[in-house]
């Protein structure tokens, strides 16, 4: 059955193709939501005219077939009904204030579990996969303290730091929950660098569906069956930092994705912390390890200078704050600026 029933089935496939379309922003897509009314419309365009609806000349690059692009569109939506996947796009009063005023949003919203939680205060946890111990125990703790006291979660759901920071949130609502007289909740937001449909890395399935138990939600701007490319990791973490007014990093190691995160929410005008568990010995000492091996890799020019200069020590430098629990970071947000005295910085192992 094909979701070409009614016009809400027609505006649904509207959006399945529009946010198909990867050569182009989310403003052009909306330009083009506004100057077409149908997905019909949008496949009998060629690609020339699609630029010519946008006004500027077309992308080399860019590849079109207005027919294929419609029958995907409608095959997604099938999907999306048959497993009770659920989309929200741009203009559904359900999609995310916050996420709406990044730079890029996504067009439309893959989601599973309860939405109403995308709508909820809540804070963004991030940091490396190679969490030491301490590193572990910050990300648990400051997830379940945060949820305890009704504030939602949100996290990318890979190893390492996010993985823990979604089971504190969990295990506060499975500790909490049957108690009386408690406070609302939080609840936590899994947002996936894959489409909706899979669960990457495959090890946290079963993190994935205790998440959607216990009322969160897990997000993707990625379509059933869309094969993963590795740029989606970085694009993950724009939404991570765009659903939050604030992102705490835990432990990050230098050109650690988590701090291209804590970027993301700069250029937001979001607020950013660090945890005081990145600034451990042992978690330095993780640092300088993968700073060697960056170093190595640049020589081979594979990654770039960026990516070696990108430390917590750039952010402690320009004036980040460092937080030591949940309780702490709330006190933190409302300090006035450079209130905080900053960390004293060592060595060179950020």
């Amino acid at each position: 059955m094909h979701y070409t029933q009614n016009n809400s089935d027609e505006n649904l496939i509207f959006n399945i193709s529009l946010a198909r379309i990867s050569f182009l922003s989310c403003k052009e897509k909306n330009i083009l939501s506004k100057k077409l009314d149908s997905s019909r419309s949008l496949a009998l365009l060629s690609i020339e005219e699609i630029f010519k609806f946008l006004d500027r000349p077309a992308s080399s690059r860019a590849e079109w077939n207005g027919q294929a692009n419609f029958l995907a569109a409608q095959r997604i939506a099938d999907i999306c009904y048959k497993r009770g996947f659920k989309l929200l796009g741009m203009e559904n009063p359900e999609y995310p204030e916050l996420l709406r005023n990044i730079e890029d949003p996504p067009f439309l919203l893959y989601c599973r579990g309860d939405t109403s939680v995308l709508k909820e205060p809540c804070v963004s946890l991030v940091g490396t996969r190679r969490l030491t111990p301490l590193g572990r125990k910050a990300a648990h703790d400051f997830a379940y303290d945060a949820v305890k006291a009704g504030l939602g979660v949100v996290s990318g759901l890979a190893y390492g730091a996010d993985a823990y920071a979604h089971k504190g949130a969990v295990d506060a609502f499975y500790d909490i929950y049957p108690e009386k007289g408690i406070n609302k909740l939080g609840k936590t937001v899994a947002v996936l660098p894959s489409g909706i449909d899979q669960i990457l890395p495959s090890g946290n399935k079963t993190l994935a569906e205790k998440i959607l138990k216990s009322g969160g939600c897990i997000i993707s701007e990625y379509e059933p069956g869309l094969p993963m490319a590795p740029w989606h990791y970085v694009a993950r973490n724009r939404i991570i930092a765009g659903l939050s007014p604030a992102v705490v990093v835990i432990e990050a190691p230098v050109g650690s994705g988590a701090l291209i995160t804590a970027d993301f929410a700069l250029e937001d005008g979001r607020d950013v912390f660090f945890h005081q568990a990145a600034l451990s010995m042992a978690a330095q000492e993780v640092s300088a390890d993968v700073k060697r091996d960056l170093e190595l890799r640049f020589a081979r020019k594979e990654v770039s200078k960026y990516k070696i200069e990108n430390s917590v020590r750039k952010y402690l430098e320009a004036g980040a704050v460092v937080i030591k629990d949940y309780k702490d970071y709330c006190r933190a947000l409302v300090e006035a600026p450079g209130e905080r005295q900053p960390p004293l910085l060592q060595g060179e192992l950020f």
